[in-house]
C-alpha cells in the first residue's frame, strides 16, 4: 500500500498534460473543418480519416482530452480505475485507427517516384489524430503502472511475467507466420502479373520492394534467431556484439502496428461491403483485379503485421533487462 501511495505522489503525467492541449487543438481544427472549411484533397482516397470522421472525430477528441484530465486529477480507486483505463485506451485505439491511411503518406512522402500522391496537410492532419492517440496510449500505460500495486522499483505488477532467457516456440511460429504472410501476398501479385501493379517503376519502386523483402523475411526471423541479438561472425567490425535492441525492436513494433491498424479496417470494410453485395474493389484509374486477389493480399498483410507484432512481443521480453529487485 505504501507503495503505491509512492507511486501516486509522482504527479499529474507528462503524457496527459501534453495530450489534453494536443487534442482539445486537434478535435478544434476537425470541428472548423467539419463547419464546412474542409480542404478538397487531403489524401489519395479523398477524406483524411477512417472510422471516426467529421463530428465523429470531434467527439472522440473531446471523449480523449476528458479521460487524460481524470487521469490526472480522479483518484485511483477500484472503480474509477476500471473505467478510465479501458476508456482510455479505447480512445487511443480509435484515433490511431483513423488516422490509418498516414502509412500511405509515410510512403509517399519516403519514395516519391513511388506512385503515391502525397498531400502534406492531409498527411499533417493523420499525423495529428495518431499522435493524439499515441499519447492517450503513452498516458493510459503511464497510470496503469503508477497505480497498481508492484514493485516501486520498475512498476511491474506481481504477476507480471520476467525476461525470457531463450526464444520461446509461440514466437517462432509467430515469425515464420508472419513470413509466409508476405509470402502469400507476393504469390497472389504473381498470380494476376506483377505488371497489374499500381505503383510506379524506377527507383523508388526499387528501394520499396527491396524494402518489402527484408521486412517480410529479414525482420520478423531477426527477432526469433541469435543474429538479430548478436552480430554474426560474418560482419565485419561488429562480430560477436550485441545487436542494438531498438534496431531490431523499434522497425519491427512500427511496421506490425501499421500493417495492423490499416489492413486490419481494411478487412473490416471489405467483409462489410460483400455484406451488402458489392464489389470492396471495383475497377478504378485503370486497375482492374480480380475480387479474389484482395481476400488473399490483404488477409495476407493482416497476417504479416500480427505474427511479426508476437515475435516483436517475444523478443522484448528476451532482451529485456530484469529488475534487480523483483526479477521481472
Amino acid at each position: 500500500m505504501v507503495t503505491m501511495t509512492t507511486r501516486l505522489r509522482t504527479g499529474p503525467d507528462l503524457w496527459a498534460r501534453i495530450g489534453v492541449p494536443w487534442l482539445i487543438a486537434y478535435g478544434a481544427l476537425q470541428a472548423y473543418w467539419a463547419l464546412g472549411h474542409r480542404p478538397a484533397d487531403l489524401s489519395p482516397v479523398g477524406g483524411d480519416l477512417v472510422a471516426f470522421t467529421g463530428w465523429g472525430a470531434v467527439a472522440l477528441c473531446a471523449a480523449g482530452a476528458v479521460v487524460l484530465a481524470a487521469l490526472m486529477t480522479v483518484r485511483a480507486t477500484g472503480a474509477a480505475r476500471w473505467v478510465l483505463l479501458p476508456a482510455a485506451w479505447a480512445v487511443a485505439v480509435g484515433l490511431v485507427a483513423s488516422g490509418a491511411l498516414l502509412l500511405l503518406d509515410v510512403i509517399g512522402a519516403i519514395l516519391p517516384g513511388l506512385g503515391i500522391e502525397f498531400f502534406p496537410l492531409g498527411a499533417l492532419s493523420k499525423a495529428g489524430c495518431v499522435g493524439g492517440g499515441v499519447l492517450t496510449g503513452l498516458a493510459a500505460l503511464s497510470y496503469q503502472r503508477r497505480t497498481r500495486a508492484g514493485c516501486a522499483e520498475c512498476g511491474r505488477a506481481a504477476t507480471a511475467p520476467g525476461p525470457l532467457d531463450r526464444t520461446p516456440a509461440w514466437a517462432y511460429a509467430a515469425a515464420y507466420a508472419s513470413v509466409a504472410g508476405c509470402v502469400v501476398r507476393v504469390l497472389a501479385q504473381a498470380a494476376v502479373g506483377f505488371e497489374k501493379s499500381p505503383l510506379s517503376s524506377g527507383a523508388s519502386a526499387l528501394l520499396f520492394e527491396i524494402g518489402f523483402v527484408l521486412g517480410g523475411s529479414l525482420l520478423p526471423l531477426s527477432l526469433v534467431h541469435s543474429w538479430g541479438r548478436v552480430w554474426p561472425r560474418w560482419i565485419p567490425g561488429l562480430s560477436g556484439r550485441d545487436v542494438p535492441r531498438r534496431l531490431v525492436l523499434w522497425p519491427a513494433a512500427g511496421i506490425s502496428a501499421g500493417l495492423i491498424v490499416y489492413f486490419g479496417l481494411m478487412l473490416l470494410q471489405m467483409i462489410a461491403e460483400r455484406l451488402q453485395g458489392r464489389n470492396p474493389f471495383p475497377p478504378s484509374g485503370g486497375l482492374e483485379l480480380p475480387e479474389v486477389f484482395f481476400w488473399f493480399a490483404v488477409p495476407a498483410y493482416l497476417a504479416w503485421g500480427i505474427g511479426m507484432a508476437v515475435a516483436a512481443a517475444g523478443y522484448a521480453r528476451l532482451t529485456r533487462a530484469g529488475c534487480a529487485r523483483c526479477g521481472r
